[in-house]
């Protein structure tokens, strides 16, 4: 009996050193694949340099489509297909201009109009400013002081956070709320701090949302530079009565027809289980995205090329999806969740890369606690590839949509340190990529999806 129980556990042993041995084979051919032969620097090369900014509606956008479904069609894939979508249309018009007014002496800032705000009137807006440091304070101070002004809000992200998303998240309701909040206590318009850890002169747009306010009460919104802002603070200071100048002609069109952008391997086990990587095709307008989010389009793309030319047949469906309007409406996210609920689809796994293209360094992940566990427990095979973050968190806001009974999410967790220095901003160009840490961050994708359509996922068994 113990002979047997002996040479069961050698066996077992066995197997296990085996299966180990064998991803850790192929995870190593992965990298080298993205790194020797990657296709996802030169596919963003062309999105950024040749196509440019694609905002949802915008002829970028157009091109962004069609160039992606025909570098996807070329990988020779078992299904390439666009999904129709229809998207908001906002577009910025002529380059804004401000300046602070101090009695007779005008000193021009850098500013931007926030995704979906209304125009100034065409000669321009001019009020005393006053300064928040977020709604709260707005709230307390009450119409009394607010009306007929502008508010600007001051609050910085905190440099103390070492996540920098952290300090993201607890300042970013000053941008998509704050013109609501202020427009409801009389001001007539809004300046909001870039979303920004350094002190520059790029002024980072974003969305923002006059929420249920009638059209009548809209108010313009600008973003100001983090300098411009430092400045403004301290101007404020010294002239409390001073006046804010600021001019744009931003506006919003009817909804334009657009698309996701889809191709897949098909499963040879479980086909009607799927698998999703992606991410966005859209970028804001004042510059080509190239980190955000050219870079997670292209490293999902970079995934289903490695696994196809490695003539991988993977056991579920493995979709990549390229969403369309991320950035100022979520519109692709809800459509393809909207597909799939009519054509009642299983997704098993959702992968998005929408952090930048920095050195990856984990995962963020939202599953149970077996499945959190599970994937913790391929801890060890990222290891060499100084991969080590595995936590609970948010996965991406387009596969945020996907609701399948059972599903696990994942987001690539690049390191974030230089992230918000391009986030939204003029400066987010290609020339700001660096290609090995582009393409680490492909392997590291690839190396999840392989591992958990090996595996598979733990599903609650039946009572």
């Amino acid at each position: 009996m113990k002979k047997t129980i002996l040479l069961t556990a050698l066996v077992l042993n066995g197997l296990t050193s085996f299966a180990q041995t064998n991803d850790e084979k192929n995870i190593k051919l992965f990298y080298k694949k993205a790194l020797t032969e990657s296709k996802c620097y030169t596919w963003l090369e062309y999105l950024s340099n040749d196509i440019g900014a694609r905002l949802s509606g915008s002829k970028g956008a157009e091109q962004a489509v069609e160039y992606t479904r025909r570098q996807l069609e070329s990988l020779g894939l078992d299904k390439v297909y666009l999904q129709e979508v229809m998207v908001p249309h906002w577009v910025r018009g002529e380059k804004e201009t401000a300046y602070i007014l101090d009695g007779k002496v005008k000193t021009n800032v850098p500013i931007c109009a926030l995704g979906g705000s209304v125009a100034t009137p065409k000669t321009g807006l001019t009020a005393e400013i006053i300064e928040v440091q977020g709604i709260k304070e707005l709230n307390e101070l009450g119409a009394d002081k607010v009306k007929g002004k502008i508010v600007f809000y001051n609050r910085p992200m905190n440099p103390e956070n070492i996540e920098t998303f952290t300090s993201y998240g607890a300042c970013v309701d000053q941008r998509y709320a704050g013109a609501k909040e202020a427009a409801k206590l009389g001001a007539v318009g809004t300046i909001v701090r870039s979303m920004n850890l350094r002190l520059d002169d790029f002024p980072h747009t974003g969305a923002q949302s006059y929420g249920d306010l009638p059209k009548a009460q809209y108010i313009p919104t600008a973003a100001i530079s983090t300098n411009g802002a430092e400045l403004l603070s301290k101007s404020l200071k010294v002239n409390p009565a001073l006046k804010f100048y600021f001019k744009q002609s931003c506006e919003t069109l009817p909804d334009a027809l657009s698309y996701n952008v889809i191709g897949e391997l098909t499963g040879s086990v479980t086909p009607e289980n799927i698998m999703v990587v992606g991410g966005h095709l859209d970028s804001w307008d004042l510059a080509d995205g190239s980190h955000d989010d050219g870079a997670g389009v292209v490293q999902s793309m970079e995934v289903i090329r490695i696994l196809k030319n490695l003539n991988y047949k993977p056991k579920n469906t493995i979709r990549v999806v390229l969403f369309m309007n991320e950035e100022n409406g979520g519109k692709g996210g809800a459509k393809y969740e909207e597909v799939s609920k009519q054509n009642k689809e299983n997704h098993i796994f959702a992968l998005e890369s929408d952090s930048g293209g920095f050195s990856p360094r984990g995962f963020s992940i939202e599953a149970d606690d077996a499945n959190l566990k599970k994937i913790q427990g391929y801890k060890d095979l990222f290891e060499p590839y100084l991969v080590h973050s595995f936590t609970i968190g948010h996965a991406g806001s387009d596969i945020n949509h996907l609701t399948s009974q059972a599903i696990v999410k994942a987001g690539l967790k690049p390191d974030s340190q230089r992230y918000f220095d391009y986030h939204h901003a003029a400066n987010d160009k290609f020339d700001a990529i660096n290609k090995r840490e582009l393409e680490l961050g492909a392997a590291t994708m690839t190396t999840l999806m392989y591992l958990l359509d090996q595996n598979g996922i733990e599903t609650k068994k039946a009572n």
